[in-house]
């Protein structure tokens, strides 16, 4: 048995390389495959989905007390 690990990035799959080579691999076996791949970064509004989902950032919306005051910048 294979373990395909995957990372979800909005509806967008995301595995290592090595992982890919090898389903690909096992596909090949049964029938006829065709590959098309795009090498690119993640689309910015995949990362602003994936913090949104993660709420990893939650605590800025939280109301209280204020963190930082205007003495806490830097000097100008």
């Amino acid at each position: 048995m294979a373990t395909i690990h995957v990372q979800l990035i909005g509806d967008t799959a995301m595995l290592p390389h090595n992982e890919l080579e090898r389903l690909v691999e096992l596909a090949r076996r049964s029938e006829e495959i065709e590959l098309r791949m795009r090498e690119e970064d993640v689309p910015t509004w995949s990362l602003m989905r994936l913090a949104e989902q993660s709420c990893a950032f939650d605590f800025w919306k939280e109301e209280g007390e204020d963190i930082y005051s205007l003495q806490d910048g830097e000097p100008i």
